[in-house]
């Protein structure tokens, strides 16, 4: 490490240390290192611990200006001293050269990879990690120069520069270590969070999560509604969550401005432990869905996989529940039951804004294990159509979900043939993105037409041509009750594989005898002319190596 110290640039250090022996025992090393900057004076000692800090545990790479302000922040002071910004020679020099500043993007790095495993391997080498950085960062956001920052802002203020990772990480380091000091400094960021920049620059951030862009967020009042206890949820901070939960009036079923409640944020990030503390309090409501896509917790954590919020919320499923009067119960949904006797009930099946359920959800996700959960309940409807058509079966036929098709499958009350609004059945979908195991499952199916057209006139062999999907169109050939020539507003397979260059699928068909390599579409094009208007050379050879195919030949397209 001497030796590596020596070389007097980061490129010269990494050189180094790329020629050292390879049983070169750097544990030993950063041990030795390690103790070298402790016996360093106090303040350089204390400056390259938590360098290696932020360095170490940071949720991204830091750039140098922001771990400057970072290790300048004294925990609990009102306001940043500039004189404890440290220089770029000093930060380094207190570290003895294990970390690195990229010239190009001002990052900040280690010298060497192999330090980072080494701290992640000694947990207690710096003590509660965590809490010290999210203590950092809310001392830094309960800053008098931060708090009178408009959220009206469309950008940070450039004399910031740890404004943006603070607002957006210090609930992740509170997560994994929230003291009694991280809540007390929470709770005062929460006293004007409506008004606060980090709250506009958290929600910018997150706003991906809920499926919307940024333009949902309103220019002119973004942070409207928005509290405490939502901000809370979404880092799934369980202390500071049951401390906001204790306030008399406090509203747990409040949507913020993006119409979302704090179970739904819960529910969104998988935080089970800030889910359970809501669920058990009284005036919760289980099924409030928000107030964009309609969706319900449950719907929100089926969407995103999240199998522990799931069950945490069937467990307050029901369809019948035995303690209320069937009279009252008949004709009702859960929904309605939350408001009688201060019951609370979670519907299964409830529809969304575009009538999906949360099964539809999970089937479309791919969500194998909360389907399972699903699946379990015997008033669950797996045949449930959206405002589309669609059944949970298209969405995984669609996204090429063979076990989530397969289980719908071996249930009695999905049909493997339904078309949608718009003609189309599960087989097409999974054609149509070329997913040849769902195929050939759909496909073992009595009552599955491998040759059903939708609307528009295409059939499995139609999209699977048009796409390109070479492994498909032969499953299909294959079989004899598949057209070749099955035209889809006049256009055929071949056609479509033509126009669009799939040589490999245009080679296929012609090797059928019942294929007609000159037959002409709607448009009064052939598949030769698609070709030749397309300039898919690949595809004019092939054609015109048939004898059959007449190049001087004109079709009827005018």
């Amino acid at each position: 490490m001497d030796a590596v110290l020596e070389e007097t640039t980061a490129y010269g250090r990494r050189q180094r240390l790329k020629t050292s022996p390879e049983g070169l025992d750097l544990r030993g090393v950063y041990d030795a290192t390690l103790e070298r900057i402790k016996e360093q004076d106090g303040d350089k000692t204390r400056l390259g611990v938590a360098a290696l800090i932020w360095t170490s545990h940071s949720e991204r790479l830091l750039q140098l200006d922001e771990l400057s302000h970072a290790l300048a922040v004294e925990i609990g002071s009102t306001s940043l001293n500039p004189e404890n910004i440290p220089s770029v020679e000093l930060l380094l020099s207190s570290c003895l050269g294990l970390i690195i500043v990229d010239r190009e993007t001002s990052i900040v790095r280690f010298i060497h990879y192999t330090l980072q495993e080494y701290l992640h391997t000694c947990p207690n080498l710096f003590g509660p990690t965590h809490s010290i950085m999210a203590e950092t960062c809310l001392t830094y956001l309960n800053f008098g120069t931060i708090k009178h920052i408009s959220p009206r802002l469309f950008s940070r203020p450039q004399k910031t520069p740890f404004l943006r990772y603070s607002s957006l990480y210090w609930g992740v380091h509170a997560r994994r270590e929230a003291t009694s000091h991280v809540v007390s400094l929470a709770l005062q960021l929460f006293s004007q969070i409506e008004s606060h920049i980090s709250t506009k620059l958290l929600l910018a951030d997150l706003i991906s999560a809920t499926g919307r862009s940024s333009r949902g967020i309103p220019t002119n009042d973004p942070l409207a509604r928005f509290t405490g206890l939502h901000c809370a949820s979404i880092f799934g901070i369980v202390e500071v969550a049951t401390c906001l939960m204790e306030y008399p009036n406090y509203d747990l079923n409040g949507r913020d401005s993006l119409g979302i409640t704090p179970l739904i944020w819960a529910a969104i990030y998988g935080h089970e432990g800030v889910a359970q503390v809501l669920l058990e309090q009284a005036t919760v409501n289980p099924d409030e869905p928000d107030g964009y896509f309609r969706q319900t917790a449950l719907s929100w954590a089926a969407r995103k996989g999240h199998e522990g919020i799931v069950r945490l919320l069937l467990g307050w499923a029901t369809a019948e529940p035995d303690d209320i009067p069937v009279n009252i119960w008949r004709g009702k949904t859960p929904r309605v039951l939350n408001g009688v006797g201060r019951m609370r009930h979670v519907d299964p099946n409830w529809l969304d804004k575009y009538g999906q359920t949360p099964m539809l959800l999970a089937a479309e996700e791919g969500n194998w294990g909360v389907l399972q959960l699903l699946l379990e309940r015997k008033d669950i409807k797996a045949g449930k159509s959206d405002n589309r058509g669609r059944i949970p079966l298209h969405c995984a036929a669609l996204h090429g979900h063979e076990g989530v098709v397969q289980a719908l499958l071996e249930r009695g009350d999905v049909n493997p043939d339904k078309p949608t609004d718009g003609g189309r059945t599960p087989l097409s979908f999974a054609a149509w993105n070329g997913h040849e195991e769902v195929v050939k499952i759909l496909l073992k199916l009595d009552d599955v037409n491998p040759d059903g057209a939708d609307r528009s006139g295409e059939t499995p062999l139609c999209y699977a041509a048009e796409n390109g999907h070479e492994g498909v169109v032969r499953i299909l050939l294959e079989r004899g009750d598949v057209n070749p020539n099955k035209a889809d507003n006049g256009r055929t397979p071949l056609s479509s594989a033509a126009r669009n260059g799939h040589e490999g699928v245009v080679g296929i068909l012609l090797e059928r005898d019942d294929v007609n390599p000159d037959k002409v579409d709607n448009s009064g094009r052939k598949p030769l002319n698609w070709a030749a208007q397309n300039r898919h050379t690949g595809v004019i050879n092939i054609l015109l190596a048939r004898g059959d195919i007449g190049p001087d030949k004109p079709d009827d397209f005018v």
